[in-house]
């Protein structure tokens, strides 16, 4: 049975029987479960420092989680006993092709909104009053007036003309 060390410098090495082992200080495991439990009071830090000490290996920067690192590290040692070394023990990530998105068609704005009825009702050429608008929507005055200076006024860019009828009425119209 193979003995596994790692020593204050994170250095493994592997020896044939307990014999062999010349460094009293340092910790021994023979299988992934002993070195799982060796590994539960070391920080995430130590796990990678002794992954990117294993010579022909990826280097990382972190671990996914204690449990892939002690998988990881006892893979990579037992394919450096057995002659089997390929490079690197992790699963190998596959590039996905990525699908090009589709171009989104342009907005063109939504039909029977109270919107569409309102920009209808000012395109006239008489336009429209604040009473009709207001028929027309359900709103109060204070909300056709403010949908008319914010939404169409500032946000559609539309240049909106308010003037008064010859009965006094306020009307809007697009100019």
């Amino acid at each position: 049975m193979t003995i596994f060390t790692i020593d204050s410098e994170n250095h493994i090495a592997a020896h044939g029987s307990a014999s062999e082992v010349t460094d009293k200080g340092s910790e021994q495991f023979t299988n992934e479960k002993e070195l799982a439990q060796l590994a539960a009071d070391w920080p995430g830090s130590r796990l990678v420092d002794i992954w990117n000490r294993i010579p022909g290996l990826t280097p990382v920067k972190r671990f996914t989680n204690r449990a892939v690192a002690t998988a990881r590290i006892w893979r990579a040692v037992q394919s450096l006993v057995s002659g089997e070394h390929s490079g690197d023990v992790a699963p190998a990530r596959r590039q996905t092709a990525r699908k090009p998105t589709r171009k989104q068609p342009a907005h063109t704005g939504r039909k029977n909104t109270k919107q569409a009825q309102i920009v209808a009702l000012l395109k006239r050429s008489g336009g429209a009053t604040l009473n009709h608008l207001m028929r027309a929507t359900g709103w109060q005055a204070h909300s056709v007036r403010g949908f008319i200076s914010g939404t169409l006024g500032k946000r559609l860019k539309l240049n909106i003309e308010s003037f008064k009828t010859p009965r006094g009425e306020r009307a809007y119209r697009i100019a």
